[in-house]
């Protein structure tokens, strides 16, 4: 999006200077900087936020709880928090409800079946993430160790207790498994491809319809006039001739009754075309809402590829350095790990912050796509 907004600005300023497109790139790059963080600043945001959160501290806790017993680290609790069932809009059962009550097209079955994959995918990502938090706590207290070793650098002993300790954390990191390998990328090339041919299907369906509609309105409007026409010079003769024989008399009521059944059948026919353009609009509402899908896994899984990539160089460089066990290639490694660990912070809280707008985008959809049907048209 960026990229267009910068090409559209340069071909606006074709004639300015260079650093007027510069400018102005900036500005549009900005914009949609900022536009791209009101989405979590909206007052729905916020809330699906804190209904997550405080789903995630009631099941960690009890998640704990239940461990305390055990002798498992913290890092290989599993936290099975599934949040579909407690965030998805609507309900799924409300869903199936719906669909054997008024029999859905099968497009749109598929479109509620492939929004809740969607969110059963986010819950992974989630698990992921908070088990990665747990994971990088080892990290973390290396770190910690190697600011308390630069402070006491005349506590020798003191020093190699906390250099004996650090390398035992770094091993142990180095040996568990990476918590985002759970999230296969080869799952969302699946999903992917499954949902862009959701995607075409609907939109194939829904041009279909459209073309149906179209030939429909012009074949009605050509048989109505014509048909219309031949009745009504019919009715006139028969009426004019109603006066002069009582065979007209009775022939009469049998041609008015056959002129209501005319206006009866169009009356059908309309209703037909009305729930063909409701069927498009449905279709039509459904399509944005895969297109929506896509975007955002699509997102999601380049950010998981990245994490897991930097979690996996972190744990090779965990295992150089114990190997090594030299204090020169331990302050080199600390020294990565301390610059390095803010923003592995911000990108897992990115990414959380991704999975929490896809719930609510696939909410939003999934509303307006059962407001389409639910909804009584004239």
């Amino acid at each position: 999006m960026t990229c267009i907004r910068w090409l559209s600005s340069l071909r606006r300023t074709s004639g300015t200077s260079r650093k007027a497109c510069e400018e102005d790139g900036l500005r549009n790059k900005r914009s949609v900087n900022e536009e791209y963080l009101e989405a979590f600043r909206t007052k729905s945001y916020i809330e699906i936020c804190n209904k997550a959160q405080v789903r995630i501290g009631k099941t960690s806790t009890k998640t704990l709880s239940s461990s305390s017993s055990s002798s498992s680290s913290p890092s290989s609790i599993p936290l099975c928090m599934q949040l579909t069932e407690y965030l998805l809009e609507p309900r799924q059962e409300t869903i199936t409800n719906i669909t054997k009550r008024l029999k859905l097209h099968h497009l749109l079955v598929e479109y509620f079946e492939a929004s809740l994959e969607a969110c059963r995918c986010c819950d992974t990502i989630l698990e992921a993430i908070h088990s990665m938090r747990f994971a990088y706590r080892r990290i973390t207290r290396v770190v910690k160790l190697s600011k308390m070793v630069l402070d006491d650098a005349n506590d020798q002993s003191n020093n190699n207790n906390n250099k004996d300790a650090m390398y035992r954390e770094l091993a142990s990191f180095a040996l568990q498994n990476n918590p985002l390998s759970s999230v296969n990328t080869v799952q969302f090339r699946v999903i992917h491809d499954k949902y862009v041919e959701l995607l075409h299907r609907l939109r194939s369906m829904r041009r279909e319809i459209r073309r149906r509609l179209t030939m429909k309105r012009v074949f009605k409007n050509v048989a109505g006039v014509a048909l219309v026409t031949s009745h009504s010079v019919v009715l006139v003769a028969l009426l004019v001739f109603a006066f002069h024989s009582m065979v007209g008399l009775v022939a009469a009521p049998s041609i008015l009754c056959s002129l209501v059944g005319l206006f009866l059948k169009k009356d059908r026919e309309n209703i037909g075309l009305r729930a063909c353009e409701r069927l498009c609009e449905q279709l039509d509402v459904a399509a944005k809402g895969v297109y929506i899908l896509i975007n955002d896994l699509d997102t999601m899984s380049r950010m998981v590829k990245r994490l897991h990539d930097e979690v996996e160089h972190r744990r090779v460089v965990a295992q150089v350095c114990v190997r090594n066990g030299k204090c020169e290639i331990l302050k080199q490694v600390m020294r990565e790990f301390c610059d390095q660990e803010s923003s592995f912070l911000e990108l897992l809280d990115e990414l959380e912050g991704h999975v929490y707008l896809c719930f609510l985008t696939t909410n939003r959809s999934r509303r307006l796509v059962m407001q389409e049907i639910t909804e009584k048209k004239d």
